[in-house]
């Protein structure tokens, strides 16, 4: 053991916390859990029908314009994890910055959208895996995800995927890292060149983001504020670096740098995949690109092998997007568990000694995962509406940070009684963002609000497109409902452990 590791392990202990994970990641592996929950070659190929269905091209601006307000968000968490270098950032930020009944409110709404998310992840394997070989149909004939057939092969592949990140997951985070970086290599190396060949086969010019393709129609603003939802699927998960604090070296100086190059990468080679999409499509008035998306593009300007190649690395991307959201929601569980948040608590946070890995919260973010697959079977629209209202929790979530934490600014923090914390071991300065906190914090705030209403709206076209479930158009405010009533029957009246105040860590 290192003396910076024994430095961080005793960092943690001021905290309350026996250092229990094993610390072993580094900096590019902590870049790796937020580019890989991002995952653009995973979500940008599932997502990108959505938003040019409903704007056009134009619908590209929607993607600078999210960044913006995520950036604003992951500055905040950035200067969070520089001084609360804690597992399960979110529950345990909100917890530190709201008291215990906003923590546990953060937590909880944050597993949640992270088991869904998972599934969803998983899912994805169904859009890909046929098309690469159709011996990957195990069940029935049409790949279709809307299939009885499609639907229930989805389930099968995403089953046996999330078998074997639970299984990585359970071996030690050593093997997480290692297959998420390798993982996380080859994401970037096929965005570099799904980019490279969107623009050597472009039929336009970069300007075609101008074109709304829809602009003698009525109403052109609130479908591209529609549109937007695409890029607020994809741009969440960044602050997974947090989420690894206790197992990361120097995690105060690290997972501040890596929540924000996570996101600005991934922005950045999005916004390139979708420019170079709508520049290289045959036609952006077929309706083919609308319906089918990328994969429509890449069929259509590449022959095998190229485009199979292409298409395995995007199940690369799937598999590791898959195993990263899940390695984040198992901290999360573990960390609420430590502090008596779960029920059986005693069990969920227990470490392996050997592996050092939270080996019950892997094993049962894993099940329910299955189990949220197994409800694409019966109706693949409402599975679809789970994956779509579970990101609504996600921002839910974050704005549980961003809030308490603009209020505790107001109120002075950072204040004196933190100075300690503004250095790290070393005595340099942490990540902070000054005089210009509650300006960015307030935007943060703002931005927060206004996707979470955006995100919810009643909308037919996004919970109920074929009409049959009239009552779904409403899934937004009645799942947060239903969460928060959960949330509050499932609430833990006995005191948490540590207790932040007693620990002098309550700031």
């Amino acid at each position: 053991m290192t003396l910076k590791t024994v430095e961080d392990n005793d960092d943690l202990a001021e905290f309350g916390y026996q250092q229990q994970l094993h610390r072993s990641l580094g900096k590019f592996e902590s870049f790796a859990a937020g580019f890989s929950f991002v995952s653009i070659l995973t979500t940008i190929f599932q997502l990108f029908g959505l938003g040019f269905g409903f704007a056009g091209p134009a619908f590209f601006w929607t993607w600078p314009l999210v960044f913006a307000g995520q950036f604003l968000v992951a500055l905040c968490f950035a200067e969070l994890a520089a001084r609360y270098p804690i597992s399960g950032a979110i529950y345990q930020w909100s917890r530190r910055m709201g008291g215990e009944v906003v923590g546990w409110f953060g937590g909880w709404f944050m597993i949640l959208a992270q088991i869904v998310t998972a599934s969803a992840a998983a899912i994805a394997l169904q859009v890909v895996m046929p098309a690469i070989w159709t011996g990957f149909q195990l069940v029935g004939d049409d790949p279709d995800l809307t299939s009885s057939s499609g639907a229930a092969n989805a389930v099968v592949l995403g089953s046996i995927l999330l078998a074997v990140t639970t299984t990585i997951n359970c071996i030690g985070v050593k093997w997480m890292s290692r297959v998420n970086s390798i993982g996380v290599v080859c994401e970037i190396v096929g965005v570099i060149a799904v980019v490279a060949v969107f623009f050597t086969h472009a039929q336009r010019g970069p300007d075609v983001v101008l074109d709304t393709g829809a602009s003698d129609q009525p109403g052109y603003l609130w479908a591209w504020i529609v549109s937007g939802l695409m890029a607020a699927y994809v741009m969440v998960g960044f602050g997974s670096a947090g989420e690894l604090a206790e197992e990361t070296r120097n995690p105060r100086r690290v997972a501040p740098r890596t929540i924000r190059l996570a996101l600005s990468v991934s922005a950045l080679g999005g916004g390139l995949m979708i420019i170079g999409a709508l520049m290289a499509a045959p036609s952006l008035t077929d309706g083919r690109l609308a319906a089918e998306g990328l994969p429509y593009v890449l069929d259509t300007v590449l022959s095998s092998p190229w485009g199979t190649i292409l298409l395995i690395d995007v199940c690369i991307a799937i598999t590791i997007c898959t195993l990263a959201i899940q390695t984040a929601a198992s901290r999360l569980m573990f960390s609420m568990a430590r502090d008596g948040r779960l029920p059986a608590s005693s069990v969920l946070s227990r470490v392996n000694p050997r592996t050092g890995t939270p080996i019950w919260p892997s094993i049962l973010i894993g099940l329910l995962c299955i189990g949220v697959l197994l409800v694409n079977v019966g109706n693949s629209a409402i599975f679809a509406t789970l994956a779509s209202v579970c990101i609504i929790l996600i921002y839910l979530a974050y704005l549980l940070v961003t809030a308490p934490l603009l209020y505790r600014r107001l109120r002075g923090w950072p204040s004196q009684s933190t100075a300690a914390r503004s250095v790290d071991a070393e005595g340099r300065p942490l990540f902070t963002l000054g005089k210009f906190g509650i300006v960015v914090n307030a935007a943060a705030v703002v931005y927060g609000v206004v996707m979470i209403v955006n995100l919810g709206w009643p909308r037919a076209e996004i919970f109920d497109p074929t009409g049959e479930y009239p009552l779904m158009v409403w899934a937004g405010p009645i799942s947060i409902a239903i969460a928060l009533l959960l949330g509050i029957a499932c609430f833990p009246h006995k005191k948490a452990h540590p207790n932040p105040v007693k620990t002098g860590v309550g700031e």
